[in-house]
């Protein structure tokens, strides 16, 4: 029995030194486990203070741009007071200029000039006012066909006095949507004069509705010029306008009365060929 002892104390010993062994092996994994994710810990910890202070940032941004606006929109006010007497007293001048004074023509039209850009800059003021505004949608549950209708037999005198035919393809069944009916014909009453202005020497004005998936689709379609690629991404921005009288405020507010319904405003143009703006807007259910 004595003779068995060794090997069994030996046996009993390597299995304790690869016990010892592998229990070292775990305990070195479980610290280089430990180390990652300390450092892991570490990186999550940089991303998230790098993005609290991102967001940060953006909240006094934010907090800034609406003092800003609340700045702005009442400068815009107190300007547009006085404003309205200086337009008032124009008024009045001309009223008062003697046609007999050998100055009359000189006078007249220089007055016009001041009348003439005080209203432009009175009508920049009601376009900012609208735009910085808070929109109010007074929802109705409307068939968009009607309402493109309506827009039609308005806009048709206008567009044969600028030599455009104009095309209306409704849909052949209602499409009903949940809108403001007002803000909706104003934003498509803006694409429509914006494509006249598009086709100064006459053309063709298609104005379309249907459907796409659980979307109501409207597009206004012109035979102008078309829209420079290097515009395309600007024209939706605000104060920006490639025309001479425009106030860069058009598609802009049209864009945001858009968004407000949840929908989307979008254009495609091919130089020379025109421009299709597509408006889409959500159905309404039931």
């Amino acid at each position: 029995m004595d003779h068995f002892l060794p090997g069994l104390l030996l046996g009993f010993l390597g299995s304790l030194f690869v016990s010892s062994l592998i229990a070292v092996a775990i305990l070195m994994r479980v610290r280089a486990h430990r180390r990652r994710m300390r450092r892991s810990l570490a990186r999550i910890r940089a991303v998230c203070r790098r993005r609290a202070a991102r967001l940060q940032s953006k909240a006094q941004s934010i907090q800034r741009l609406a003092e800003v606006g609340t700045f702005t929109g009442g400068l815009a006010h107190e300007i547009k007071n006085p404003l309205s007497t200086v337009l008032l007293n124009l008024q009045l001048l001309q009223e008062d200029l003697d046609s007999n004074d050998p100055a009359y023509s000189r006078l007249s039209a220089r007055l016009n000039t001041v009348s003439r850009e005080a209203a432009r800059l009175r009508d920049i003021l009601d376009d900012f006012l609208r735009f910085a505004g808070k929109i109010e949608l007074r929802r109705e549950k409307v068939d968009l066909n009607a309402v493109l209708e309506e827009l039609v037999d308005f806009f048709a005198p206008q567009a044969q006095l600028s030599r455009v035919q104009l095309r209306f393809n409704p849909r052949g069944s209602p499409v009903m949507v949940q809108v403001d009916p007002r803000l909706i014909k104003q934003t498509i009453l803006n694409l429509l004069i914006n494509a006249l202005h598009a086709m100064p020497g006459g053309g063709e004005l298609i104005l379309s509705a249907g459907t796409a998936g659980n979307s109501a689709v409207v597009d206004v379609i012109d035979t102008g010029s078309g829209i420079p690629p290097d515009a395309i991404d600007k024209i939706f921005q605000a104060y920006y306008s490639t025309k001479k009288s425009g106030t860069g405020l058009g598609l802009a507010m049209s864009q945001r009365i858009v968004r407000e319904h949840g929908g989307q405003l979008t254009v495609s143009s091919e130089m020379g060929k025109g421009s299709d703006f597509r408006l889409t807007l959500p159905l309404a259910g039931g």
